[in-house]
Order: structure tokens, then C-alpha cells, then sequence
């Protein structure tokens, strides 16, 4: 009789045992990086869930903000149905069941005591959580024109996010066309032109900037940059976006270069040397050989780095000032970020400030989402592209 053969799944190629009962150990680590990668994605999904049911009734339009509603006399608890006790009273039917007679005609005093103090402005009666008044501008009482305005303290709520939106795209621009440039360029010169000698010293010392504290960098911007640059340009807000962009593109450098260096770096040398070979210096290599050739990473690099500064919280909310609706870099600016870290402790848990804050976060997270998507398809492109696939 022939002998028996051992499994296939524990014999494979070359005769190497395989599977958890050959190598327990071996098997254990790899379901456990499995369970680690999978864990991550499953908090992803959770913290997203999270936020999204927190922010809904504003994307759906269920909040209201007004201060004008149909007041219930405790004395018409009895005649009035437990589903409109609980919209009033913003309760469930079942805890309005729960609730003694005693106890719901005291929360309809106060109830009733909050709408005689309730402001009286015509603006009162307007939902500012309602998408129009989100998005356009509106002409409140006491001003001249229509304006964009997030002001979530006072009689009048006003929620207008566009100020916000523009006040983290301008800080974010103005970061990247900073940092980019400065990064590219060192980038470059560590990995095609400078010595080996000065390469070790360099390129660990830009890489060391990543491991500085963001509220470090954000105190230097406060006391030291804000104060240089407004005696450079003369302008009169001393905290505004051009302050806070470049001291955002102080902490971007580093991820910018390190990811542009290690693209440029992997293209194979023999590119470099054909170019040498053929007459051209090592910066005309290095600008129109090297640096084409590792665009998907460099694309990559600036991608993270636009990711990186549109999620900073610290640096922003220490150096920039109250939202304003200008597109001038020399005027003062708030970042969604910002905003959500200066003012989630002040608001009233399940309000619709709260929920107004949480949907920002959402909106932040599927701008996040929606930039890396097109940066990876960007990036496929033009690897094809190099690859002559395209």
C-alpha cells in the first residue's frame, strides 16, 4: 500500500508545514493582526454611527430652534393627548406615562414660564437649524443686508455654517501653499541632491518637526508669528487666516516630506544615470525625470497633508479669532474643527446646538471620506498613466 499523504493544508510548497495545528503560534499572531485591522474599521464605523445619530434630526430637518409654540395650560393636561404632552415637553409618550399629575403640571409651568420670557424680535419665530438658513444668508434684525453669520449664543440662535466652511478652506490653503512647496523642494534636494553626509542629519532633522506638540506650535504662532507677521504686512486683525495657515503648514511639513521623499527615492537610480549620461545636470534629472516618474506618491504626500490640516483642532482654535464671512486671508477666521472643540462644553446635551455641533463633524467626515476617494482614484490613474496601462 502506498503510505498516507499529510494533508494539503498543512504541507505546502517546498514541504513547509502550514496551518494552526503545524504552527499554533504563527497562526495565533496572524488571527490577532486580523482582529486588530478589523477592530479598527469596526470603531471607524461606530464612531460615524455615533455622530450621524447624534446630527440627523438636523440633516432631516426634525430640530426647531424657533421660540414660538402653542402654549398647553397645566389645566389642560387632562383634555390634551400624551403624544402632543411629549412633543411639547420634548419627552417620550412613555415617560410622559410615568410622569404623576403633580410633576407634569410643574414641568408645564416651567414650560409655560419659558415661552412669557421667550424674545419677542421677529426673528424668534424663524427654525435657524432649517437648511435655509444654513446655507444662505439672511437680513436679521438690527443689520442692513443680508449676512453669514454662526452665532449659536444669544436670544437668537443663528447657525449659518458657510462663515465656518470658508474659514477652514481658507486656513487649509493657505497651510498647504506653505508647507507644499517647502516640502517638495527639501524632499527633492535629501533625496537626489545632497550628499549622504548631509542627508543623515537632515532628513531626521525635518522628521523631528512631526514630534512637536500641535499646542507648542500653536503657542509660538500665538505670541511670536502673529506679532512678526502683522509688523511685516500692517494689516489690522492680529489673529486671522494667513497666521494660522502658516502655522498649520509648520506641522504639515514634515508628513508632506517624508511620504514625497520615500516616492522619490524608490524610483530605480538607473533613470537618474541614463539622464546623467545623456548631458543633463542632476537638478534637470531630478525636476523632469525623477520627479515625474514618482508623481502617484507625491500626490499621495499632498493628499495626507490636506487631510492633516483640514483635522487640526489645536493650532486653529488657538490662533485664529471669531468666524467671519471673508474670503481675505488678513481677516479673522474659525475652522469647523475649531468651532466643535470651543464650544461641544457649552452646549446643552440633545439641544440644538449640540446637534448643530455633531453635524459638523459629519460634514467633516464625509469631506474627509469623499477627498481620500478621489485621491485614490487620482493617484490608480496616474500609476497607470506611468505604467502605459492608460
Amino acid at each position: 500500500m502506498p503510505p498516507a499523504t499529510k494533508s494539503s493544508s498543512t504541507i505546502g510548497w517546498m514541504g513547509i508545514k502550514r496551518g494552526h495545528r503545524a504552527r499554533p503560534f504563527e497562526w495565533l499572531v496572524e488571527k490577532g493582526i486580523w482582529l486588530v485591522s478589523m477592530s479598527a474599521i469596526v470603531l471607524v464605523g461606530l464612531i460615524f454611527i455615533f455622530i450621524g445619530r447624534e446630527s440627523l434630526p438636523i440633516f432631516l430637518g426634525t430640530e426647531d430652534s424657533s421660540h414660538s409654540f402653542k402654549v398647553i395650560k397645566p389645566e389642560a393636561a387632562v383634555s390634551t393627548s400624551p403624544e402632543e404632552l411629549a412633543a411639547y415637553l420634548e419627552m417620550t409618550p412613555k415617560e410622559i406615562a410615568e410622569l404623576d399629575a403633580a410633576t407634569l403640571k410643574l414641568l408645564l409651568e416651567v414650560k409655560a414660564e419659558a415661552a412669557s420670557s421667550a424674545p419677542t424680535d421677529k426673528d424668534a419665530s424663524i427654525d435657524t437649524t432649517s437648511w435655509r438658513y444654513l446655507l444662505k444668508p439672511h437680513q436679521w434684525t438690527g443689520y442692513d443686508k443680508p449676512e453669514y453669520i454662526w452665532q449659536p449664543i444669544g436670544e437668537i440662535h443663528k447657525y449659518n455654517i458657510v462663515p465656518l466652511i470658508v474659514g477652514s478652506l481658507k486656513v487649509t490653503v493657505v497651510g498647504l501653499a506653505f508647507a507644499v512647496p517647502l516640502a517638495l523642494l527639501a524632499a527633492i534636494y535629501v533625496s537626489q541632491l545632497a550628499s549622504p553626509r548631509t542627508k543623515e542629519w537632515l532628513k531626521p532633522g525635518i522628521e523631528l518637526l512631526s514630534g512637536i506638540p500641535s499646542v507648542v506650535i500653536g503657542t509660538f504662532a500665538l505670541l511670536a508669528l502673529a506679532t512678526l507677521l502683522q509688523s511685516l504686512f500692517g494689516y489690522q486683525t492680529r489673529l486671522n487666516a494667513l497666521v494660522a495657515g502658516i502655522a498649520l503648514g509648520i506641522s504639515v511639513i514634515p508628513l508632506v516630506f517624508s511620504i514625497a521623499e520615500d516616492a522619490l527615492t524608490s524610483v530605480p537610480r538607473s533613470y537618474t544615470q541614463a539622464a546623467l549620461a545623456l548631458g543633463a545636470s542632476k537638478w534637470q534629472a531630478a525636476w523632469q525625470i525623477v520627479l515625474p516618474a514618482a508623481v502617484p506618491g507625491v500626490f499621495s504626500a499632498v493628499a495626507l497633508g490636506f487631510g492633516r490640516a483640514i483635522g487640526e483642532t489645536m493650532i486653529v482654535l488657538m490662533v485664529t479669532s471669531a468666524s467671519v464671512m471673508s474670503w481675505s486671508v488678513f481677516d479673522g477666521a474659525r475652522s469647523i474643527t475649531a468651532t466643535i472643540a470651543a464650544e461641544m462644553a457649552e452646549a446643552v446635551a440633545g439641544g440644538h446646538h449640540y446637534r448643530m455641533l455633531f453635524m459638523l463633524g459629519a460634514l467633516l467626515f464625509v469631506v474627509t471620506f469623499i477627498t481620500n476617494m478621489v485621491a485614490d482614484i487620482v493617484i490608480h490613474r496616474l500609476k497607470a498613466r506611468l505604467e502605459g496601462k492608460a
